[in-house]
């Protein structure tokens, strides 16, 4: 006859029902990346640009606009001395002059100028962002295209329908762009004109011609 042992059962081991436990970040780590956090916002302050700075700054982007946009504000001013010396009688090669002021209507196109290409990227500078200064820029751009190239496309054809009646209308034609090209103009100056006097009253908006 077998013998059956008796005595007390064996201590109860509960199943696991959750996932093994994660191990948790040290509190020197979370104490560290606070520290390093409020380290970058500190020096983000820091390096808050100067009124110097921002002035500086408005200078190199007023001198870019003036180059990017220069070969087609000097066009319309050449195609406007060009009109005069035909009417005045100064000059009367008529073949040279259209030559001319076609060229500088497409040279104020994006498409066929590079520097005016370049300023249709043109990035402000993040330290004069409170004035907006993107606007000035686009404005910039539609002085070129399509009002300056309106002006000069214009003065072609008041030069190719000299002495024929259909020269009455389009030099009231010019005169409507020209309008148009002055008004663009203005919108440019005011755009600019906030940030000139806070930062740099002794510097000038793009010379635009018209």
């Amino acid at each position: 006859m077998q013998q059956t042992t008796t005595g007390p059962p064996p201590p109860h081991v509960p199943i696991r029902t959750r996932g093994w436990p994660t191990r948790r970040a040290p509190r020197w780590v979370i104490a560290a990346g606070a520290v390093l956090l409020a380290i970058a916002v500190a020096v983000g302050l820091a390096h808050r640009p100067s009124r110097d700075e921002r002035a500086t700054d408005l200078r190199g982007l007023l001198q870019t606009m003036e180059a990017d946009v220069g070969s087609c504000a000097a066009g319309v001013r050449e195609a406007l001395t060009i009109l005069h010396a035909i009417d005045s009688g100064a000059s009367h090669d008529l073949t040279t002059a259209l030559s001319e002021v076609r060229y500088g209507a497409a040279n104020c196109s994006p498409a066929n100028n590079e520097l005016l290409d370049d300023l249709i990227s043109l990035q402000v500078p993040e330290s004069l962002s409170s004035y907006h200064l993107a606007s000035a820029v686009t404005a910039l751009i539609d002085w070129a295209a399509p009002n300056a190239i309106a002006v000069q496309s214009d003065v072609a054809k008041v030069l190719s329908v000299r002495g024929t009646p259909a020269e009455a209308t389009a030099v009231a034609a010019l005169h409507r762009a020209l309008r148009k090209l002055n008004a663009q103009r203005q919108v440019v100056y005011a755009a600019l004109e906030p940030a000139i006097r806070a930062l740099a009253p002794d510097a000038a908006p793009p010379r635009l011609y018209g």
